[in-house]
């Protein structure tokens, strides 16, 4: 396999004549870089609530997080009420022009549990005005002032509620605009997004549309991330790099979020063509939706970011002609240290191209200069997919044995303290690309393998210009630049200092894109889908092989005693970062213990059939706790409390509590024919904090409902009703008179049987019911702890 006239030593891009000390200048380079990347990503340190009036203070703004967030205010309740009250007296207190929108909506995005119904919510926006000097348009800054059920929301979405005041009290603090900045505080959303499609869809001020700015967070800390904008985004893209303060955001984060099925307020908004930037924190997300969502789990480093970023791009689009934001393209962009990278995304496919065309003019100089021939070129490309395999796959055999030791993580999105969990994947990542590169490159040869490693990056680049071009990036640019490295260093004298140089730049530019990457894709995927982050670690390896190869002797040359000594050396990273799997791994678990601060979550639900008398606890847990297995001792579902959804559950045999079902009042009943008119009042007969009405159309007389009215609201019946059991509709926070709906219906004879269900939270006062010790807790699902009733009523 040896190259005519090159000697063994000498198939590698760079063979300095001092190896060690440019191996670890290289190092050194490579460290600093990333360093500086991480500081990059970093908060910035709070501002005292004693900052300048002009300035964001996370210290005035988390004094609104305390009152918000003292205690769970889901939509409807009156802890909600006390919220808003406040809200609305501080927003008027700073001479805006203050209102409360209070109507009926219907959901936004793909929330609904309705089994191919309608889900809906009586919602009470609060919308305050700043008034532009000269408008071009509005600017709205937008968060939702509800909680989930099961807990305070002191980040969800106390932060971007809070933070939203606090922008509003700096905004009137200085000159006024020159557009409208219209401050949207919406109900609801976690809920139905109902909210924000009620004043999207409906309120005045939005009629014309305009700039949305969304805050959000999921979860307790990390940096604000850009995760979403609305299409032809280049302009505003633009905009977000030279005004916020802390631009941290990517276009492949945009990419995955419009592919994956998640909403926020910001869907309403875009499904009436506003335009706009969604944002968010979302590390620790152990507490998301969870009764430790508190004040005191908030880092106040992340709402000091929310803020910087949320006043500087309010004001920088205050003073912007918001009549040309739409692009015609969307953008691809990345944060670099100091700034965000931004260029047109009619670049991708030319930088695709240009990409595999470098990488191919570099193999062809590698074979013209002997560092490879065409058999060695083609090995190393085949063998450079095994690491692009074997480390996402290794990732998730690893979370396999960790989680199956610590069960209580599958309900988690992240456990409590993951950093020693992230850093075993990377270092299992690192593992493999070691040792497999210590097992091929004495045969293949390091140029072939640099190339074959860089070959796979072009080529992930290609794909993913066609399937997720904002992300195209990623593997596109690293390509580009090992190439143009290894051109370089041919190019030059091979022991010579510029192919050292030539290939730590190129490694200096994969770390900054990809590093960045493999960071956030953590608390964005959670520790489950941690392959997804040893996938691009994996690729920062492949993309920085020549560095990695200065790490090892002179390739070839060496035989007997000298060629074991050298053998032994370059195993040394492999098991170095073997090791340091099994460290890590072993103090994640040892430091990440489940106690009363961070409690193991399981997840309980009552349902009691009022007509029956039947009770059950239900359960979500697949594999349940000692807690929960208390409770829950069979697999059932849920068919005849379609309000609850469709899946398979955990049921287990309830005392039944002496508890009452809706009341349902026939308030009119007209046949024609087939076609039947039912005019009903659903009337909870408790404080619940949702009411359900479902009709049965599948069994006798197959009932089809042609069209419905709930609450005054005309509702768009849905074409797949008649898949499933049960057409219905779901009304979030209820009013106490109860709700109007009117039932248009066809059948061909028979009774209608109509299906009504209310939910309230809290299990406390139930038979049977054992309090949790102090180290179970909840976990973050918007039907923990329910306690539903139902009742049958045939027509």
């Amino acid at each position: 396999m040896g190259v005519p006239g090159v000697p063994a030593a000498d198939r590698a891009l760079a063979r300095p004549r001092h190896r060690l000390p440019a191996a670890l200048a290289a190092l050194v380079v490579l460290l600093a870089v990333g360093a500086a990347v991480l500081v990059d990503l970093r908060t910035p340190a709070p501002r005292p609530a004693d900052a300048p009036a002009g300035e964001f203070s996370a210290g005035r703004a988390y004094r609104t997080v305390e009152t918000i967030a003292a205690e769970p205010h889901v939509a409807g309740s009156a802890a909600n009420d006390q919220v808003r009250e406040h809200l609305v007296g501080v927003l008027r207190g700073l001479g805006l022009e203050t209102e409360v929108q209070d109507t009926v909506a219907d959901e936004a995005g793909q929330l609904s549990g309705a089994a191919a119904g309608a889900t809906l919510a009586r919602v009470r926006n609060v919308v305050a005005r700043l008034p532009g000097t000269a408008p071009t348009g509005r600017v709205f800054l937008v968060a939702h002032y509800d909680s989930v059920q099961s807990g305070p929301g002191g980040n969800d979405d106390g932060a971007g509620t809070s933070t939203i005041l606090e922008v509003a009290r700096a905004l009137t603090a200085g000159p006024r605009p020159r557009n409208d900045i219209v401050f949207v505080l919406t109900d609801a959303e976690e809920a139905c997004l109902c909210g924000a499609s009620a004043f999207a869809s409906e309120h005045p001020l939005a009629a014309d549309g305009g700039v949305v700015l969304n805050l959000e967070a999921r979860g307790s800390t990390g940096p604000v991330i850009m995760f979403e904008t609305s299409r032809d985004n280049a302009k505003l893209v633009d905009v977000f790099g030279r005004a916020a303060p802390h631009p941290v955001g990517t276009s492949f984060a945009v990419e995955i979020y419009r592919a994956l099925p998640n909403d926020t307020d910001f869907t309403a908004f875009l499904d009436e063509d506003f335009v706009g930037l969604n944002s968010a924190y979302i590390d620790g997300g152990a507490i998301y939706h969870t009764p430790l969502d508190t004040p005191a789990s908030m880092d106040r480093g992340s709402l000091q970011q929310h803020g910087d970023n949320a006043l500087g791009l309010a004001r920088e689009f205050g003073r912007t002609d918001l009549t040309a934001l739409r692009a015609g393209h969307d953008a691809t962009y990345f944060p670099v240290p100091g700034g965000l990278v931004r260029y047109p995304g009619w670049l991708i496919w030319p930088l695709a191209g240009l990409a595999v065309a470098a990488v191919l003019g570099l193999a062809w100089l590698a074979r013209r200069r002997g560092r490879a021939t065409a058999g060695r070129l083609a090995a190393g490309f085949g063998l450079a997919l095994v690491p692009v395999v074997a480390a996402p796959l290794a990732a998730q055999l690893l979370w396999a044995g960790i989680t199956a030791l610590r069960p209580g993580y599958a309900e988690l999105l992240d456990p409590y303290r993951p950093v020693w969990y992230r850093l075993a994947v990377v270092a299992s990542a690192a593992a493999i690309l070691f040792a497999w590169y210590a097992l091929t490159r004495r045969w293949v040869g390091p140029a072939a393998l640099a190339v074959g490693g860089l070959g796979w990056l072009a080529l992930i680049g290609v794909a993913l210009a066609a399937t997720v071009p904002g992300g195209a990036y990623l593997a596109t640019l690293p390509a580009l630049a090992g190439a143009v490295a290894g051109l370089v260093a041919l190019a030059t004298r091979v022991d010579g200092p510029w192919p050292v140089v030539a290939v730590t730049l190129a490694g200096a530019v994969a770390v900054v894109i990809l590093l960045p990457t493999v960071v956030l894709l953590f608390p964005a995927l959670g520790m489950g889908m941690g392959g997804v982050a040893a996938l691009f670690a994996v690729l920062l390896g492949l993309a920085a092989l020549p560095v990695v190869d200065l790490l090892h002797p002179a390739a070839g040359g060496q035989r007997g005693l000298v060629a074991a000594r050298a053998r032994r050396r370059g195993a040394l990273p492999a098991v170095a970062a073997g090791l340091a799997v099994v460290v890590l791994a072993g103090v994640g678990l040892r430091v990440d213990r489940f106690d009363a601060a961070h409690p193991v979550p399981t997840h309980l639900m009552y349902a009691l059939d009022a007509g029956t008398g039947q009770a059950r606890w239900l359960s979500h847990e697949e594999d349940p706790q000692p807690w929960t297995d208390g409770y829950v001792d069979e697999v059932g579902t849920v068919e005849d409390f379609p309000g609850l959804g469709d899946a398979e559950l955990r049921a287990g045999p309830a005392p039944a509590a002496n508890l009452p079902a809706p009341k349902l009042e026939v308030l009119a009943d007209v046949t024609a024919g087939t076609e039947r008119t039912l005019r009903l009042r659903l009337v909870p007969q408790r404080s619940v904090r949702l009411a359900s009405l479902h009709v049965e159309t599948a069994g006798p007389g197959d009932v089809e409902v042609t069209g419905a009215t709930v609450a005054g609201r005309q509702i768009q019946v849905a074409r797949q009703q008649q898949d499933g059991r049960w057409w219905g509709v779901v009304f979030h926070a209820p009013p106490a008179e109860g709700i109007e709906v009117t039932l248009n219906l066809r059948s061909r004879g028979g009774q209608v049987r109509l299906r009504a269900m209310d939910a309230s939270d809290g299990l406390d006062a139930l038979p049977g019911f054992r309090p949790r010790p102090a180290d179970v807790g909840v976990v973050g699902s918007h039907s923990s702890e329910m306690l539903a009733v139902a009742r049958t009523y045939p027509l």
